[in-house]
């Protein structure tokens, strides 16, 4: 069964004292962030943190841990700078073979992703020419993922309205799924002391299809789970498909029907599952890992399935 990241925590490349931290907080993915959290006259002091810390991580976990499934904690990603600009490149060159996955900022095109070599990469569509070129950049053999840079993405087109930013945000759900690619996560929610409407916002992402959140500050983390946490009706609901499915294995049958008659196909099945493994997985407190138990594989590849 294919693990989605939920919770993705931003930290400041240029804040090495945090790195640590982040990784401890719970989050799924921790994002060594070398764009707009760093200001240009510390751009090189990042690069420098970020290298040595994942060479640091790397000596520790062993060789190649973007392609281990038993690599312990959450995965590291970096993002980089402009991949057109002579700053991106340099990040790229040096943190590419090091990160578990790298987050590409300002895709417009997919012929940016061709000279990329090294870890997976996660292209970020932050402007209108991104989210025209969305389903050939979600297609490209490079990406394993894709996301919304709302912030940018409003104020080049002044979008104030949640109608039209939600049309935008399913044209890359749709591009992601056409793809083959995990659910889009959501864009990050700025306000981290208003956790009641970051749960509200994360909830209506989840009914159009968005998946997981990135975070600024661990305190969204908890909110963010909680919001994409099944509830106890969908996580019964699921277990009865599932409990259906496996009564039809035994019996050996290909057709699963439940209790009240309702028959249910294969890929009803699957999503069963998956909701039920959710559950489980954010489950409040989380559950103990087993001794001697890996943390998450690495990130998706081409292929992933959907969200529950």
């Amino acid at each position: 069964m294919t693990w989605l990241p939920v919770t993705w925590l931003y930290v400041p490349g240029d804040r090495p004292e945090r790195f640590a931290k982040a990784v401890a907080s719970g989050a799924d993915v921790v994002i060594i962030d070398l764009e707009d959290a760093v200001a240009p006259a510390r751009k090189d002091a990042a690069r420098e943190n970020a290298v040595a810390y994942l060479r640091d991580r790397r000596a520790t976990l062993g060789p190649q841990t973007h392609v281990r499934a038993d690599a312990p904690g959450p995965q590291v990603h970096v993002r980089v700078n402009d991949p057109a600009t002579g700053c991106g490149r340099d990040d790229l060159a040096a943190v590419g073979e090091l990160a578990d996955a790298v987050r590409l900022p300002k895709v417009e095109s997919a012929a940016v992703l061709d000279a990329l070599t090294g870890a997976p990469a996660y292209a970020l569509l932050e402007s209108a020419a991104g989210i025209v070129s969305a389903r050939q950049i979600a297609a490209h053999p490079r990406v394993a993922g894709v996301a919304l840079g709302e912030q940018d993405l409003a104020a080049e087109l002044a979008i104030t309205d949640e109608q039209a930013m939600n049309h935008l945000r399913l044209q890359v759900v749709l591009a992601a799924a056409a793809a083959g690619l995990p659910p889009v996560p959501m864009s990050v929610y700025p306000d981290v002391k208003d956790e009641a409407g970051l749960l509200a916002s994360c909830l209506a992402g989840r009914a159009i299809g968005l998946f997981g959140r990135t975070a600024i500050h661990p305190r969204q983390i908890p909110v963010i789970r909680r919001a994409f946490r099944p509830t106890e009706e969908e996580a019964a609901r699921a277990a009865e498909v599932v409990a259906a499915a496996e009564r039809a294995e035994r019996a050996g049958v290909g057709a699963v029907a439940l209790p009240d008659g309702r028959f249910v196909d294969a890929p009803i099945v699957a999503r069963a599952r998956r909701t039920v493994e959710l559950a489980r997985r954010l489950a409040d407190p989380p559950p103990r890992p087993a001794p001697g138990s890996a943390g998450p594989p690495p990130p998706s590849t081409p292929g992933s399935a959907d969200p529950p």
